[in-house]
């Protein structure tokens, strides 16, 4: 897992708002490994689905790039642009709204693989089969219209979608977070299974921090458009660098009890119209200086496959 899959480079994506532009990715620079599941996790907000839409080439960025493979993929057009889709998918947050109720599910299935993939009828029909098998819904399920399955069997169904053109690189963007509990941990297994047995590498897009540490190898802090901290998952879990961080984890009741700290993100979040000056998490940090107020810290390595954007960092810097 040491080879970069995935890389973004001042990734910077604005939206027209009112009275301007509103920057909603702020140049974010972020690599993902082969292999790994990467969690990316902060408010509703933040960035994080933007970011994710930004690496398919859902949303064209406004500056910075994109590399896929060791392939600037930011400035592909037509024919090229859709070879290198068939290796980048997404799993949608919504398995209601996200896939065609007036289709049969093996059609819906069969769609990736006949359009990127160029496969016969036969082919593709040979390939629904197994992917219904393997998320767990049998050959039969082909045969039937979403509304006639459940929240989980829908999203199993998305899934099969996602891997029809055989993918190396998959953003699953709160996959699991329209779901009831008890079918969460299915199909978050499921995933977990689907990356090892099959060396997908994914961006798994979240706001429950307890889901991100059943699944993820690494975990990014996004804040205000911001990457603000990239850590391995258990030293993230153990002590983030980020006050932000800490203040997102403190949120959780589980963490609460493990580690008995209070509750110590304060206030909302910024518009990002107008944002703060200085480090963007200053108005909101109770360990904030006039430094922070006045200058934006840059992403920097503290050790251990560690980085923060902050001044004062909790984790001591290497």
């Amino acid at each position: 897992m040491s080879d970069v899959l995935v890389r973004a480079e001042g990734l910077r994506v604005e939206y027209p708002g009112r009275g301007g532009r509103v920057t909603a990715l702020r140049d974010v620079d972020l690599d993902i490994l082969q292999g790994e599941t990467l969690g990316l996790v902060g408010e509703s907000g933040c960035g994080k689905s933007t970011f994710g839409r930004a690496l398919l080439r859902a949303v064209e960025p406004a500056a910075g790039r994109v590399e896929f493979a060791g392939q600037d993929i930011t400035r592909l057009r037509g024919r090229a642009l859709r070879r290198v889709r068939a290796d980048l998918q997404m799993v949608f947050q919504d398995p209601f709204g996200s896939l065609n109720p007036r289709r049969r599910v093996a059609d819906i299935v069969a769609e990736p693989l006949l359009r990127a993939r160029g496969a016969s009828r036969a082919e593709a029909a040979q390939a629904v089969t197994e992917l219904l098998d393997l998320v767990g819904l049998g050959a039969e399920a082909g045969g039937r219209s979403p509304h006639e399955f459940s929240g989980g069997q829908r999203q199993r169904i998305g899934i099969a979608r996602a891997l029809a053109s055989r993918p190396q690189f998959v953003v699953a963007d709160e996959a699991v977070s329209a779901l009831d509990v008890s079918i969460q941990a299915q199909v978050l297994n499921l995933l977990s299974d689907l990356v090892r047995d099959r060396g997908l590498t994914m961006l798994f897009i979240s706001h429950d921090l307890g889901v991100v540490r059943h699944i993820a190898d690494r975990v990014a802090v996004m804040y205000l458009g911001e990457v603000v901290e990239v850590a391995p998952r258990d030293a993230f879990f153990a002590a983030p660098a980020h006050p932000y961080g800490r203040a997102l984890l403190a949120s959780v009741p589980a963490v609460r009890r493990e580690r008995h700290e209070p509750q110590v993100l304060q206030g909302e979040l910024p518009d990002p119209a107008r944002p703060p000056e200085g480090c963007l998490f200053q108005t909101r940090c109770p360990a904030a200086t006039d430094t922070c107020r006045t200058t934006r810290p840059a992403l920097r390595e503290i050790g251990a496959g560690r980085s923060v954007r902050c001044h004062l960092p909790l984790v001591a810097v290497a």
